[in-house]
Order: C-alpha cells, then sequence, then structure tokens
C-alpha cells in the first residue's frame, strides 16, 4: 500500500493504504464547510460518513470463549449515501425481491433527463425527480396498454433514481427493470413481448419528453419551482418559455438493452444499481496537496478506464450534489408491481404463467448470517484458535464529539 500525504493549511496529514471519501472529508471538509454555506442534511451525510465505523459511533469488544482472543467492532453510520454501509442493505433487499421475480426475461430501459435542467433540478430536487418518476411511470404503463405495442395489458417495472456520471457530474435518470410481458385485463393470462423488443426507444422518448415538459409547466404555473442564482433566468414567463422550447426541439436519450438471461440475472443486474453511491472507495486513486485523482470510465471512448484529477474542495462539492432530499425514495416500483396491490397481482402472474403459486418467502438474517450468506465466512469463529467462539464483552459507548452538527 502507499502513503498519501494530504495538506491542510500548514499541518500535514498522512493516511497509509487507501484513500477513501471519509479521508478526503476529514482533511479538507472544514475548509469546505467555511467557505460554503451547507443544509444540515450535507453536513449530516459529511460527519456521518466521518464517523462511520470509528470509535466516534461506538461498537463492542469480543472475546473468543476458547483461547481469550479480543477485538474491537466499531458501529456503522448506515448512511444512504455512505459507501461502506450499501452492501448488507444491498443483500436485505434483494432477499425480499426474490419473492417479485417471474419466470421470463426482464429489460433494462433508461430514461435521462437533458442536461439543460440542471440548474432547475439542483434548487428543486425533490419537485424535479417527482416528476420524473411520474413521467417515466405515465409513458411506460400507457405503451404497455395500447395494443398497437403488441401488449394490451398491465406492465410492472421497477424504476431506480441515478443524479451522478462517472465523472460525478449532474446527470439525472432512472433505470427501469422490466419484465417481458404483461398481465392481461381480465388478470387471467401472461402477454409476452416479442424476445429482444420492448417498445420502439425513439417513440418512448418523444412521449416521454412529452409528458416531463407537461408536468413541468403545470408546476411552474403553480409556482411550486424556486429559481436561485444562474437559475433566475428561467424565472420569468418568457425565460421558462424559451427553457421549454429549447427542450421540445431536443432529442431525449432513452436506452433499450436486449433482455436478461433469467431472474437470477436480474437480481445480479438489480444489485449494480439499487444501492450505488455516487463513487465508491476503489475508485479514489489518491488525495494530495489539495488534490483528488479518481478513475472514471469514458462512455464516448469505447468505455475506456481513465483517471481525472480535481481540486478536492470540487471533489466534495460534486460529491455532496448527489445528496437525496431526507426520506426520498429512490427505489419505486410500478404497475403490477406496486406495493398496494402486488401481492395480488403477482399472484395473478404466476398462475397465467403456470409456475409457483407461492414463492419463497424471504429468508430472515440477523447481521452475523447475513455475512455468512454473502462471503461463507463464519465470522462468530474466532479468527485466532479458529475453534472458539467470539461473544462481546463489552459495549463501547458513543463518544460527544464538539464541532458536529447537531
Amino acid at each position: 500500500m502507499s502513503t498519501t500525504t494530504c495538506r491542510l493549511a500548514t499541518q500535514s496529514v498522512s493516511y497509509v493504504g487507501q484513500v477513501e471519501i471519509a479521508d478526503i472529508f476529514r482533511i479538507y471538509g472544514q475548509d469546505y464547510t467555511r467557505e460554503h454555506l451547507l443544509p444540515f442534511s450535507h453536513r449530516k451525510v459529511m460527519r456521518d460518513i466521518e464517523n462511520c465505523r470509528t470509535s466516534v459511533l461506538g461498537g463492542h469488544i469480543e472475546k473468543c470463549d476458547r483461547c481469550g482472543f479480543e477485538r474491537v467492532s466499531y458501529n456503522s453510520c448506515r448512511n444512504r449515501h455512505c459507501p461502506k454501509c450499501q452492501t448488507m442493505a444491498k443483500a436485505d433487499w434483494l432477499e425480499k425481491r426474490k419473492a417479485d421475480l417471474l419466470p421470463v426475461g426482464y429489460f433494462h430501459n433508461v430514461f435521462t433527463l437533458p442536461h439543460e435542467l440542471n440548474l432547475i433540478a439542483l434548487a428543486n430536487t425533490k419537485v424535479i425527480f417527482d416528476l420524473l418518476f411520474k413521467s417515466v411511470a405515465e409513458t411506460l404503463l400507457e405503451f404497455a396498454s395500447d395494443p398497437k405495442h403488441h401488449l394490451g395489458g398491465k406492465l410492472g417495472f421497477t424504476a431506480v433514481l441515478h443524479t451522478w456520471d462517472q465523472k460525478l457530474n449532474s446527470h439525472i435518470h432512472l433505470h427501469c427493470v422490466i419484465p417481458g410481458g404483461v398481465l392481461s385485463r381480465d388478470n387471467n393470462r401472461w402477454i409476452r413481448t416479442r424476445d429482444n423488443f420492448l417498445f420502439p426507444v425513439k417513440a418512448l422518448s418523444r412521449v416521454f419528453r412529452g409528458k416531463f415538459l407537461d408536468f413541468l409547466k403545470q408546476t411552474f404555473n403553480d409556482d411550486l419551482l424556486i429559481f436561485p442564482g444562474k437559475a433566475v433566468v428561467f424565472k420569468t414567463k418568457q425565460g421558462f418559455k424559451a427553457l421549454v422550447n429549447q427542450l421540445w426541439k431536443k432529442e431525449w436519450i432513452v436506452y433499450s438493452k436486449e433482455p436478461f438471461g433469467g431472474p437470477e440475472k436480474v437480481l445480479d443486474y438489480l444489485g449494480r444499481y439499487t444501492h450505488r453511491v455516487a463513487i465508491s472507495n476503489h475508485r479514489i486513486i489518491s488525495a494530495k496537496d489539495g488534490i483528488v485523482t479518481f478513475s472514471y470510465r469514458d462512455r464516448s471512448d469505447n468505455n475506456k478506464a481513465k483517471y481525472l484529477k480535481v481540486k478536492a474542495t470540487e471533489f466534495i462539492r460534486r460529491f455532496l450534489l448527489h445528496v437525496l432530499p431526507k426520506s426520498y425514495v429512490r427505489i419505486r416500483h410500478f404497475g403490477f408491481l406496486a406495493n398496494k396491490c402486488k401481492t395480488k397481482n403477482l399472484t395473478h402472474c404466476r398462475q397465467a404463467l403456470q409456475c409457483e403459486p407461492e414463492p419463497p418467502k424471504p429468508v430472515k438474517m440477523n447481521a452475523r448470517a447475513m455475512l455468512l450468506y454473502l462471503t461463507g465466512e463464519d465470522f462468530n469463529k474466532c479468527p485466532h484458535c479458529k475453534t472458539g467462539t467470539m461473544h462481546i464483552s463489552m459495549e463501547l459507548p458513543k463518544m460527544f464529539m464538539k464541532n458536529q452538527p447537531p
């Protein structure tokens, strides 16, 4: 492992090993918060990631009942923006989703908002995200119910919101995972899609564009948008109308991929998107002398791996762009997978597909059991003597830290 040296004012701080987002916040976070007026939610994300799995959050000491070996385990922050806290959450979520899978092919569609909307979205995150979910859902459900698209029934799908690109810039889009078929209106038949085709992408993009802009204009007319900073140019009716006209002339991007091989591959694929954060720790190469270097894949150059250097303050700014509003639901289910009617609809789907009427129930596991399931490693077993069992011998309380947000 290499040694990374970073500087804050006149003080030099050295870290050995992999640089993490938490390290960048610890070294450069105070300077950043002094220079920028941040909402509480952003400060909380920074605080939680800094403190994750440290003595600040408390923990416990475990002791082997055979050889007396001891180890300290610190608590996780469980913040959904923390790159170290997503593995368990993802595994638990995917285990619950097993019961929702059907023995059919699945499609992957991506609906992207044009970058011209970024300024408005930055100031109106919840409103714009809600409009995106609503317009995409109405578009897909409308296409599925129209017989001219060879279906004519009720579609079901899961949508996952992402707001970033590989360089951490704002890139707002929905990933939609869609079963290859619909439930007939009388709930008695499963109508399959064509093997490698769901809906025409150009038609999808134009209907999606129309619905989103109609909703956006209604939101503007209802005075539900704010226009701070550079977005002030869109505050007047003339400025907003010019933006809408510009967006009407633009081709909106909808991406469609061929169906997966089966339900098992769908779970694996979903896992890549559902609990992903803007950037993972393994992509950070170094943080030195106020510069952060991280890896990214260049979509415009055959997906080649490249490196980008930005100022640490710019890295923090870009990371915080993707903090979601408090309690915002970024994974949603629609159509026959909507939570209020999912159980009944899935029963009809399985009957129509002539498969098992009762899916396997999710396995309830504690953290240790989940780790054993995921890694094959028994964390209850003593790592020293290999025969004893580790038991909690002492609880470690949280530490009160000054200079922390309340």
